[in-house]
């Protein structure tokens, strides 16, 4: 039997790979506790109707993408593609459409059945915010400058930038569909055939496509710009003016209209060309018709949602986990006593191991392969005196300590230095 692989699309988290992972979501997790975000969590699969609904039946993830499947009671489940409509489900069946704003984060899987190429699996991770029940245009640039401040805790900042657009309101996309169909509608033979599927179910997914016989027709298709409406121009201005009151630096681009078909008003891109075609790493716009589909009331809404796997390959460095301490009993008298010390000092919340087997020198040799910070030895003389001997692995000093003082001890010579 050949060795077993992991499925197509999917990739095991492990060293430093991990280490890279859990940096971006603790990252993100402290920048939008500052915001006031509570993180939530939602089942990984939910009633298909969760996504077909609200993502629309036109766009890509539900017409190609989505892990739909019939259980054993003949429900149909889809693993969630993306993290928004779930946030927006458990928002109306936990009754907390009468307690607005809420404010949530969410971190976790997400799965697409796609071509798997560099920074794109099919398991993949988000990291997301919703703000839900606030309609203002600050609250958009809240939300952005927020995205911004995650993606400068990372040390990325410099490498993104801000694309933004306005998708108007409803009046405004009716007016703009209506040129848009025109325009495609001269243009039909020279259509990719999904677009030309588009044109008749919804031709603003034309705008979104990947062809390059489409993105060459869609560079002169008719932008928003001129179908907004006096209120939709209003909320874009606001939106930009507060923005550069809060000096989160932009750029406008008319050709953003982002994935699924529930955005609203404000779109907008965190882009980097470090990932080559897969440039997009923090994303997402206004959305205010969604909890409505779940069967709440209309609720205006906010949120951005970002690639955990492509922020981590944009990490400048790999993070270190804190040096251990080494605890070293000499002869089989002194175990008890080096796991006694062992416990003490995790529970002082120092990183701290121990060897299963070997003599001193192994004992050593290993304490060196994992870099720890010091070496604890414990004999039987030590223990008849209620000592141990500390020695520091990056200087070579040695002190004797008493047991009991050894946390301390550590504590205060760094025991977690770099």
């Amino acid at each position: 039997m050949s060795s077993l692989q992991p499925v197509r699309g999917t990739h095991d988290l492990i060293g430093e790979e991990r280490r890279r992972f859990n940096h971006v979501v603790e990252t993100a997790r402290r920048i939008v506790s500052l915001y006031g975000f509570d993180e939530w969590s939602t089942p990984v699969f939910e009633d298909t109707r969760v996504f077909s609904r609200s993502l629309g039946d036109t766009s890509d993830v539900v017409s190609k993408e989505m892990y739909t499947f019939e259980d054993r009671g003949g429900e149909s489940l889809t693993l969630r593609p993306e993290g928004t409509a779930a946030i927006c489900r458990a928002l109306v069946t936990n009754g907390l459409t009468q307690s607005l704003p809420q404010k949530v984060f969410y971190a976790g899987p997400m799965f697409r059945y796609e071509r798997p190429q560099k920074g794109r699996y099919r398991q993949f991770h988000q990291i997301g915010a919703e703000l839900l029940g606030a309609a203002e245009p600050l609250a958009d640039a809240e939300i952005i400058a927020m995205g911004r401040d995650v993606l400068a805790a990372l040390g990325i900042g410099a490498e993104v930038v801000l694309e933004l657009n306005t998708l108007g309101d409803t009046a405004s996309r009716d007016a703009w569909r209506t040129a848009l169909i025109a325009y495609f509608s001269d243009r039909r033979d020279e259509l990719s055939a999904d677009s030309q599927t588009r044109l008749e179910r919804n031709p603003l997914r034309i705008l979104d496509s990947k062809a390059q016989q489409d993105r060459t027709l869609v560079a002169d298709a008719p932008t928003i710009d001129q179908f907004l409406t006096p209120e939709a121009q209003e909320f874009w201005d606001d939106l930009r003016r507060t923005l550069d009151v809060m000096g989160v630096p932009f750029r406008h681009n008319p050709r953003i209209v982002r994935g699924l078909d529930y955005y609203g008003h404000t779109a907008f891109e965190f882009v980097t060309e470090r990932l080559g075609a897969q440039g997009t790493v923090l994303a997402g716009g206004r959305y205010d018709g969604l909890v409505a589909e779940m069967g709440g009331p209309a609720t205006p809404a906010i949120g951005w949602a970002g690639g955990i796997e492509r922020l981590s390959m944009l990490l400048a460095e790999s993070p270190e986990d804190p040096r251990p301490v080494a605890v070293i009993p000499m002869g089989a008298d002194a175990q008890a006593a080096a796991l006694a010390v062992l416990q003490t000092i995790r529970a002082a919340g120092i990183r701290a191991e121990t060897s299963y087997r070997g003599n001193m020198k192994r004992r050593m040799e290993r304490a060196n392969r994992m870099k720890a910070t010091h070496a604890i030895v414990i004999g039987s003389d030590e223990i008849a005196r209620g000592v141990v001997q500390v020695k520091d692995l990056d200087s070579g000093q040695q002190a004797e300590v008493a047991m009991d003082g050894v946390a301390d001890f550590l504590h205060a010579g760094s025991a977690t230095k770099a």
